[in-house]
């Protein structure tokens, strides 16, 4: 930027806010992130090849497979609930397949599958890096436990193949335990402190046992997809099991059709969630068909038991009515009350079919309260609920469990206590739901009661042989009823258990597919990690660039300050302060030239002697190395110019000029010498130098004394420019007394070194008046390769793409990008 004449006086302080830098500043931030490219790219490689390497030996795929199954609604029992018809209510709901999620997920379900299928025997094969899990069909050997032993759990037995079919069992080498497992109770038993035996080899079907191991080793005869170097075997207790079935295993409906039930598996293995699937289903058809034969075998004796009963009554009844008609000489003929009477026989015949019903949910309800073993199937008290069913269920899972404690337990441990009061409760769900079928058959026989006493009421009038013959005729019909009831529910018990079959059917049975692993998601680890690297090296220019604060942006420095910007030096590769002297053809000889020029803008131009002071905030910033060039390029142009070193405290020019310093201002000042004799010619034949001389135990006295004025006023009526290098305003405030004296200051800042807070003092004197006159430099700027140094006036950087016109072009190279878009443009022919 070019500054104008008196810029300083346009400005209003009170309305502007000045010294004050951006928080916060996204060019400069973006530069950098751009400058630091290859960061990026480093650590972008880096996340792909850990993600590579984390998918590849790390990370433990998770596969899913999945069984169709359909539920049909031609059977019932307690364990096999069909589309249950809601009793009260009328209409149908999908209890029996809520019933069989219950029950898949149920503790007591899996439990048996895990004794049963020995699912608590898990298979794994061990490589360099990582453990595979693998099927049980896909291992060679199966290793079956000895359940009347116990156990060691969750310790790695690995069986390494031999030769002649022969396997070492290979223990851990850390391998210490002092509790094992018993697998018929289920529960953790405290030994003695065993340690690691010795390594063993034992052949197919020969028992290894320890104190604490027992198990021997069973052929695989299913032909073998992999060959395993070596197989690892841990065993867990049945609670592990069963809490990692419940964990992975999924059932949903089939949103259009209802009885369709999906069940998923997940797992390490593909072949072993296909496997448990389709076993576990294979299972549950087999169980269930067995507890519904018992069901059925048990309804069918209770209702021949009741029909021989009704046959008696039956009979009974029958005769009665046949010796009323012989005695009294009666016909079947009722006159004007065969209307009542046909009502009435239509009223006992509904009353009798409920109290069959009752009869039968008596039944029901003795059972749950005695004995399961002799319950019989509700659908003999015309109902169907696969709630209680459940429930039901429920509390013969936990008569067997407690009949499993009672060998282990006492009838007054805690145990036993914890599973009487599971007992109980099941019981008391099982009695709230019955009991909602007594309120229902209540309510039925108050009203044909009723109904009854009302018809019987209009037979009062009839006469005494007549109502004899009416009443042994409505108790045979009430037996007839019964008893023909009966046979229906006896035809229907003995069908279903003929017709015994499941009431699950395989729709689509679980298969290996090839089905891809559903987790981990390795593109989203992936992106993860690459996110993650990358965002390293943006942290830490985020984290660096906050925390920064120093100038870095002269765009920046010009809008918080607001004071002129005199011209940008590029940075000094020179062996010394010399640069416009010794390298006149550089573009910061150029850029000096430049300030120059624009320094007249600082001072008025009315042909007198021009006092010139240079300061910075502390040193290190180029405070002397701008006055010695200022100075240089004056005296170059002809004007008649001297260099002041008025850094008492820190005496400098005097080494680039090669002149003693044994001499020189504070001897003056000190009235030691007179100012000839301190006067010292350059190479430049108008440029003087005047160095400090030796440091005085008062600097601050002596630039502020009236001797030093008087002196600079003599060095302007010699000279044409004073150059004063003052010390740095932020140290000491020896510079603003000598600002008193001169026409035009210069406020130098260095690029990456100068804080920006060191600005603040002099930009708030500068827009308080306090400092007239003031200019800045921006030294020491250098910017990417193939935009030059800076020269001149502005902003002070040229764009050098070798062109000859500075020194530095002899060496000047282009920048990969750069030679890339030319040879592109010759390529396309491109002007």
């Amino acid at each position: 930027m070019i500054p104008e004449k008196n810029i300083n006086e346009s400005n209003n302080p009170e309305k502007e806010k000045v010294g004050t830098f951006d928080f916060f500043n996204f060019e400069h931030f973006l530069s950098r992130i751009i400058k630091n490219w290859y960061w990026f790219l480093i650590l972008g490689f880096l996340g792909y090849v850990t993600a590579y390497i984390y998918n590849k030996y790390y990370a433990q795929r998770v596969y899913a497979s999945s069984t169709t199954v359909s539920i049909s609604n031609n059977s019932s029992s307690y364990f096999t609930p069909n589309q249950s018809i809601n009793f009260i209510w009328g209409n149908s709901s999908n209890q029996e397949g809520l019933f069989l999620k219950k029950l898949l997920t149920s503790r007591s379900h899996n439990e048996y599958l895990a004794q049963k299928l020995d699912l608590f025997v898990n298979y794994s094969t061990k490589g360099r890096l990582k453990s595979t899990y693998v099927d049980k069909d896909d291992s060679p050997v199966f290793l079956v436990i000895d359940k009347n032993h116990p156990q060691v759990v969750n310790q790695e037995i690995t069986l390494i193949p031999k030769s002649s079919g022969k396997y070492e069992v290979v223990l851990p080498e850390e391998f210490s335990v002092n509790h094992l497992y018993d697998y018929n109770a289920e529960e953790f038993r405290r030994t003695l402190n065993f340690k690691r035996v010795p390594n063993k080899i034992i052949g197919i079907n020969e028992w290894y046992e320890t104190p604490f191991l027992k198990f021997k080793l069973v052929k695989n005869n299913q032909p073998l997809e992999i060959d395993l170097q070596n197989i690892v075997i841990n065993l867990r207790t049945i609670d592990q099991t069963v809490n990692e079935i419940k964990s992975t295993l999924s059932i949903e409906f089939d949103e259009e059709l209802s009885t369709m039930m999906i069940i998923s598996k997940k797992g390490y293995n593909l072949n072993s969630t296909v496997n448990f699937l389709n076993r576990s289903v294979e299972e549950l058809i087999e169980k269930r068909k067995r507890d519904k034969s018992i069901v059925e075998k048990n309804t069918v004796e209770f209702i021949k038991e009741n029909l021989d009963k009704a046959k008696i009554k039956l009979d009974s009844s029958s005769a009665r009515l046949n010796t009323i008609k012989v005695q009294e000489k009666l016909t079947d003929e009722k006159g004007d009350v065969s209307g009542i009477l046909q009502n009435i026989n239509t009223l006992e015949q509904k009353r009798a079919e409920i109290l069959t019903k009752v009869n039968a949910l008596n039944a029901v309800r003795n059972s749950v309260g005695k004995n399961l073993d002799n319950i019989i199937n509700l659908n003999a008290a015309g109902v169907e609920d696969g709630t209680f069913n459940a429930s039901v269920a429920e509390l013969k899972t936990l008569y067997a469990k407690r009949a499993e404690l009672s060998t282990i337990y006492t009838p007054q441990s805690e145990p036993i206590k914890e599973i009487n009061r599971l007992i109980n409760e099941a019981r008391g769900n099982s009695y709230k739901h019955l009991n909602r079928y007594y309120g229902v058959y209540d309510a039925e026989l108050a009203t044909l009661n009723n109904q009854i006493t009302k018809y019987e009421m209009e037979l009062g009038s009839l006469p005494y042989k007549q109502q004899k013959f009416v009443d042994a005729q409505r108790g045979f019909t009430v037996n007839e009823t019964t008893y023909s009831t009966l046979l229906e529910k006896l035809s229907e018990a003995e069908l279903r258990l003929k017709t015994n079959t499941s009431d699950i059917t395989v729709i689509d049975k679980a298969k290996n597919l090839g089905q891809a692993p559903i987790s981990p998601n390795i593109a989203f680890i992936r992106n993860i990690l690459l996110l993650g690297f990358l965002l390293i090296p943006l942290l830490i220019l985020l984290i660096s660039e906050l925390l920064d604060n120093k100038v870095r942006v002269i765009k920046e420095i010009v809008n918080a300050t607001k004071i002129p910007l005199l011209g940008v030096i590029g940075k000094n590769n020179h062996e010394n302060n010399l640069s416009v002297l010794e390298k006149p053809k550089s573009s910061v000889s150029e850029a000096f030239r430049g300030v120059r020029a624009n320094l007249r803008f600082l001072y008025n131009e009315d042909g007198k002697s021009k006092v010139l002071l240079v300061t910075s905030s502390v040193g290190g910033e180029g405070k002397t190395y701008v006055s010695i060039n200022i100075a240089s390029v004056l005296g170059l142009s002809g004007k008649k110019t001297i260099l002041l070193g008025m850094d008492l405290r820190k005496p400098k020019i005097f080494g680039d000029f090669k002149v003693d310093n044994k001499i020189g201002i504070s001897n003056y000042l000190t009235g030691e010498v007179k100012m000839e004799q301190i006067i010292n010619k350059t190479r430049i034949p108008d440029l003087d130098v005047i160095t400090s001389g030796p440091i005085p135990p008062n600097p601050s006295e002596l630039l502020m004394s009236e001797r030093n004025h008087q002196f600079i006023e003599e060095l302007k009526k010699i000279y044409d420019f004073v150059i004063i290098d003052s010390p740095p305003v932020g140290l000491v405030a020896d510079s603003f007394e000598l600002m008193k004296y001169s026409d035009a200051n210069v406020y130098v800042v260095r690029h990456e070194y100068t804080e920006k807070y060191m600005l603040k003092m002099v930009t708030e004197k500068y827009h308080n008046n306090e400092i007239k006159h003031l200019g800045l430099i921006y030294n020491d700027f250098e910017m990417d390769k193939g935009y030059g140094y800076g020269y001149g006036y502005g902003y002070g950087y040229g764009y050098g793409y070798g062109y000859g016109y500075f020194d530095e072009d002899a060496n000047y190279e282009e920048p990969t990008l750069i030679k890339f878009r030319n040879k592109l443009k010759k390529i396309l022919k491109i002007k």
